[in-house]
């Protein structure tokens, strides 16, 4: 039986292998380099070089859209996004000085977490992904930043659980579409459904 359990578990992990991926290329606005690429340069120590985080928990920023990042930045700024230190951070920047952060971290390459997963659970999860449509706001399994939704697939597992938590306790808000696939997806089994949909994301390396 345990041979059975692992024979699966490799089958799984094979097809989340043969199936890679592809993060979108962005598509960003003109901005001043110098002065972006030396103001990002103050992120690294959370979220490493070019954006490409070491976690566990600082969320991989290079790669997203500079309309998310700078929405994000801003809404820190202002308090309408809740946070730890990120609030503070961000009152430090004027609005031309994070559009530049922005233009700079649109760029870089978005570099997925290595991390490990448990196959049979991303399986589950992806199903969840599909069942509920979460498709709808976050394409290609959550690797297109779009909308604002920003990219899922390929974080840190502590930073995903976060979000989800800090959605579920009700500290942001969430788009009609996302309240109520959420509402169905953990109308039963909440905990064991959201770790799985968290190692699904997890698991596209």
């Amino acid at each position: 039986m345990r041979n059975k359990t692992l024979k699966y578990a490799l089958l799984l992990v094979s097809g989340f292998a043969l199936s890679s991926p592809v993060w979108a290329e962005n598509e960003c606005p003109d901005y001043d380099k110098a002065r972006g690429a030396m103001l990002a340069n103050t992120c690294a120590g959370c979220h490493g070089t070019n954006g490409a985080s070491v976690g566990p928990a600082s969320p991989i920023i290079g790669g997203l859209s500079a309309e998310t990042i700078s929405e994000t930045m801003k809404a820190y700024k202002s308090g309408d996004r809740p946070s730890t230190i990120m609030g503070r951070i961000a009152r430090g920047y004027t609005d031309e000085e994070i559009d530049a952060m922005a233009g700079f971290f649109c760029e870089q390459k978005f570099v997925p977490a290595k991390q490990e997963v448990d196959a049979e659970k991303a399986e589950a999860g992806k199903e969840l992904h599909d069942k509920y449509k979460c498709e709808k706001c976050h394409e290609e399994g959550g690797t297109i930043d779009v909308d604002g939704s920003s990219i899922i697939a390929g974080q840190w597992k502590a930073y995903l659980a976060y979000e989800l938590s800090d959605f579920q306790e009700k500290h942001r808000g969430m788009p009609k579409k996302m309240k109520r696939a959420m509402k169905k997806l953990l109308k039963q089994d909440a905990d064991a459904r959201l770790e799985q949909i968290i190692e699904y994301y997890a698991s596209q390396q």
